[in-house]
């Protein structure tokens, strides 16, 4: 009774009274959100001595956050959380019925309660272990600033959840890798001020000045194929499979039944990619606690020189090949990276799948209540879900084998902040489009609709 008091009482927004928010009210805290997440983002700690963990930009990317700032933690714990919740239940070591509306309210209240243990533990892990070293005497003051800036996170997500677009924990992934992918491109001061042309379009002209074939490879190939993975992932987002429907009491007149290939979404591989960051983190973490690698990772200037952390990361395998420094060890870091992204992200796509309503079960319930079912077939949901079913695990698999496949493969060839980060935002850039579309074309401002194509 007292654990299940602690759920019902835990702070949260509350919902809007009206059943849908029209589109000015949702842009309007999305952006508040989105301004808030850059101000904390740009607020350093206070009391912290050196932030060792300034060098894991890539980490910084996944999690959406800048390391030595208040939101240091990023999403982290809610991802963490997230994702060890739903391999419990999926497991079926914590029985919860999520096809019941309080089964869904209670495993929501669990993951939030879950996330707030995290963020306690994630906060002392990183000052404790040096990850993020306090000054002498500052150490509680700047878990504490860490424990807020998490809550601050899981609050804002809250948001941006019940009144604003889609999920905080996306916005600030599509925001972070906007903005770090804007830089790379065009950035043109280095770390003293004066002028650098490091971003890549820079580095093209650049290069042809002086004569640098290399570099202008470098850069080229960079922006191709970030260009060339951003045409892909808009193309196999337009795949889907149509189920024909019809009407049960309108006759001669039926709808498709679309179920998009990327069934899953981009979900299951920014669960890997987290997996995979807090792998690293918690290898340098444990190196730095006790003075020497371990099975988990080496690490020298933030990146995995041996472990398992090593065998999963990504290598740049096409710079090495345009610079003649390739080795085959190369090669079969590769393949571990991509058997690891691919293996994981089928995992997560199906517990995904099972726990987010998106099984054939749920598919047919929704189907029948929307008054329709398959010309030809008796209207009963076990048939239905038997005929979904042919469908659901297939495009769950693939999808999950899809963005894994694509998020590994461009990591390994350069695309600019990774290939997984772009990847994530391109999706939920999409993902976001397809839903203003759809839920707001109506209440849409004239202006907007012409910058939406409706």
């Amino acid at each position: 009774m007292a654990f299940m008091d602690i759920l019902h009482n835990l702070p949260e927004v509350k919902k809007p009274e009206e059943k849908k928010l029209s589109f000015g009210v949702k842009l309007k805290w999305s952006l508040i959100v989105l301004t808030a997440f850059f101000v904390l983002a740009n607020i350093p700690l206070y009391g912290l001595a050196s932030a060792a963990l300034s060098r894991f930009q890539y980490l910084a990317i996944l999690l959406g956050t800048d390391f030595g700032s208040i939101i240091s933690l990023g999403i982290g714990p809610i991802v963490l959380a997230s994702m060890i919740l739903q391999l419990l239940v999926g497991a079926q070591i914590i029985r919860i019925d999520l096809k019941d509306p309080e089964g869904k309210k209670y495993f929501q209240a669990v993951q939030k309660l879950l996330t707030i243990v995290f963020i306690v533990f994630e906060a002392i892990i990183y000052v404790m272990m040096r990850g993020l070293e306090a000054k002498a005497g500052f150490e509680f003051l700047v878990i504490l600033q860490l424990f807020l800036g998490g809550l601050l996170i899981v609050f804002m997500d809250d948001v941006v959840q019940k009144w604003g677009f889609g999920s905080g924990t996306s916005l600030f992934i599509a925001a972070g890798i906007g903005w770090r992918l804007f830089a790379q491109l065009f950035q043109f001061l280095g770390t003293s001020g004066g002028f650098e042309p490091s971003g890549k379009f820079l580095v093209l002209f650049s290069s042809i000045i002086s004569g640098d074939s290399a570099g202008f490879a470098l850069a080229l190939f960079s922006i191709l194929i970030t260009a060339a993975l951003f045409l892909a992932v808009v193309w196999t987002q337009s795949l889907k499979v149509e189920i024909p429907l019809s009407f049960d009491r309108i006759r001669g007149y039926g709808i498709r039944w679309p179920l998009q290939f990327f069934y899953t979404g981009v979900l299951p591989v920014i669960l890997v990619s987290a997996l995979a960051a807090n792998i690293q983190l918690i290898g340098s973490l444990v190196e730095n606690a006790v003075g020497h690698a371990t099975f988990l990772g080496g690490f020298s200037n933030g990146q995995p020189i041996s472990g398992f952390a090593y065998w999963i990361h990504s290598t740049p395998l096409l710079q090495y090949l345009v610079t003649g420094s390739f080795r085959w060890i190369y090669a079969v870091q590769a393949v571990g990276h991509i058997i690891f992204y691919v293996g994981f992200s089928i995992m997560f796509s199906y517990f995904w799948m099972k726990t987010s309503g998106q099984d054939a079960s749920n598919q047919a319930r929704n189907i029948l209540h929307s008054g329709l079912s398959i010309p030809g077939f008796r209207k009963d949901e076990r048939i239905l879900e038997s005929i979904l079913n042919r469908y659901v695990t297939p495009l769950t698999v693939m999808s999950g084998a899809a963005v894994g496949l694509l998020a590994s493969f461009a990591d390994l060839m350069g695309a600019l902040v990774g290939g997984t980060a772009v990847l994530l935002a391109i999706m939920i850039l999409y993902q976001l489009y397809q839903n203003i579309a759809q839920q707001h074309a109506v209440d849409m401002n004239p202006a907007m609709r012409g910058m939406f194509g409706l």
